[in-house]
């Protein structure tokens, strides 16, 4: 009888590790068994393999969330056996960053001309590729959705026609995606519902394929996709959204702070009011702008970079930050988490430029505070005017439509720029640092001073954030000790592998 092994005492076997159960939690309305002949209704084959043939595209990427990947082989399948020869089909198995987003650089790695994007998605205007949108047919009880839905607008609308009689409310459908194909019906529905209260419903279909931009959108589809150029033209709107808790209807309520938001969830059959969440909401985001305003040093996170105007809205919030004299650097890591923006300490605040959708971060868990641009606006803007007006589309920042809330966010207010400020963060007040210009180093002078060698060469740090946050550092590195140190003596290494190398005499 043989005596097993001793384990180390610094390693395991990794058996462990091997056996692990993982528990995944997955929506089941996403990865329940669909049979094969539901695959041609649910994922719209027929409608995808017209567009790739009357189109005539040579090489298609398919996009997938990481929830439907499970349905990407008999989807393909069913594409490749339709389309006939002459379409080279491709899966994209991850995205660069946010799933709603087009990966246009992944598709870019086959040299794709066409992109299907499957599942969940933010609509925003694609930069290079056409995209064919198949949303799914998340299921929904449509006789519950009018009952609940009608009931909470019906005591709404009754209320405001009271006080109001000459202004009455008009109802805008909004929704997840996902129900985009039973929204025709709801809206008809919901509108006989309401037809005693003289109530109009207003809801436009969303786009199902979305080109690269060669002309100006239209207003149904800047409605779609966040800017809602039409909405703003109605003093009294009510909004009826369709769909669970999401990103999407956190930035609803907070666009539309001014709006009474009821929320019918398919899941769980229940209609609520929402709207009464924006207030805590705004206040969040107005704590991370005060934050914001503190900071002097700021990346520039890359979010996306399908979306259309993407380039020019990073080059808008350079020259924000480089006229208030604040430093920036631009940073691309695909998808964010605390540990890859821990990296980066000399940073005190993040800007990201990322679709609508993704645009809103919750940065508990990281070490920086993460705006969105308009937030930076107002963040450069003097205390108090922020009206409480909250804007995501690229479109929308660019063309200067919150400057009747904000300002113009590049003038000077004048005053002395070595005056402190009151920091409503930490309750004290602070010096700003100033970069560029004339004044690069409010500082005393020694802070812009550093050690270039081991001589006591004296060298200026200038405009270098990076290189200030290094000197005030305790450990700055290895020692160099050129010329110090006498040549050690070449030795043959190891070799082996770390839990168990050939010449360990253990």
């Amino acid at each position: 009888m043989t005596d097993a092994p001793a384990a180390s005492t610094f390693s395991a076997s990794g058996e462990d590790a091997i056996t692990r159960t993982i528990e995944l939690n997955i929506d089941s309305s996403n990865t329940q068994n669909i049979a094969l002949s539901d695959f041609l209704e649910i994922y719209e084959i027929e409608r995808t393999v017209a567009a790739i043939v009357e189109g005539n595209f040579k090489r298609i990427a398919l996009q997938f969330p990481d929830e439907l990947l499970c349905h990407s082989v008999p989807i393909y399948r069913l594409l490749k056996s339709k389309a006939g020869e002459g379409h080279d089909i491709y899966v994209l198995a991850d995205t660069s960053y946010g799933s709603c987003c087009v990966d246009e650089v992944a598709a870019q790695h086959v040299d794709a001309d066409l992109i299907v994007h499957y599942g969940h998605a933010c609509l925003s205007q694609p930069s290079r590729l056409p995209v064919v949108y198949v949303f799914g047919k998340k299921p929904i009880d449509v006789d519950d959705c009018i009952d609940q839905l009608g009931q909470c607008l019906t005591t709404q609308l009754q209320q405001d026609t009271t006080s109001n009689s000459n202004n009455r409310p008009t109802v805008l459908l909004r929704y997840d995606v996902g129900y985009s194909c039973r929204a025709d019906v709801i809206a008809h529905r919901l509108q006989n519902e309401l037809q005693s209260l003289n109530t109009r419903v207003l809801h436009n279909p969303l786009p199902t394929r979305l080109d690269p931009k060669t002309t100006v959108q239209s207003p149904e589809i800047f409605e779609q996709i966040g800017a809602r150029s039409n909405e703003d033209s109605f003093t009294n709107v009510i909004i009826a959204y369709i769909g669970g808790e999401s990103l999407n209807l956190t930035n609803i309520l907070m666009t539309h702070s001014h709006c009474e938001v009821y929320a019918y969830d398919p899941s769980t059959k229940s209609a609520h009011l929402q709207s009464h969440r924006t207030n805590k909401l705004l206040m969040r985001r107005f704590a991370m702008v005060q934050k914001a305003r503190d900071a002097d040093v700021f990346g520039i996170l890359i979010g996306t970079l399908g979306v259309t105007s993407y380039l020019p809205l990073i080059a808008h919030v350079r020259k924000l930050l480089a006229r208030a004299q604040k430093k920036s650097y631009t940073i691309s890591v695909g998808k964010l988490n605390p540990a890859k923006l821990a990296n980066f300490m000399e940073i005190e605040c993040f800007v990201l430029i990322a679709c609508p959708e993704n645009s809103v971060i919750d940065s508990k868990e990281f070490l920086r505070p993460i705006v969105t641009p308009f937030e930076l606006e107002v963040a450069l803007q003097a205390e108090g005017t922020w009206s409480g007006r909250y804007v995501l589309d690229f479109e929308k920042i660019l063309a200067g439509d919150s400057e009747n809330d904000i300002g113009n966010s590049t003038e000077d207010n004048g005053g002395d720029p070595d005056q402190p400020t009151f920091s409503l963060v930490t309750g004290k007040y602070r010096q700003a640092k100033r970069y560029g210009g004339n004044e690069t180093v409010t500082e005393e002078t020694s802070a812009a001073l550093t050690l270039r060698n081991q001589d006591g060469a004296l060298s200026k740090s200038a405009d270098s954030a990076a290189a200030l946050f290094l000197h005030s550092r305790a450990y700055q590195g290895l020692e160099a000790k050129i010329g110090e140190d006498s040549p050690s003596v070449l030795e043959q290494g190891r070799s082996g592998i770390a839990r168990g190398y050939s010449d360990d005499h253990s």
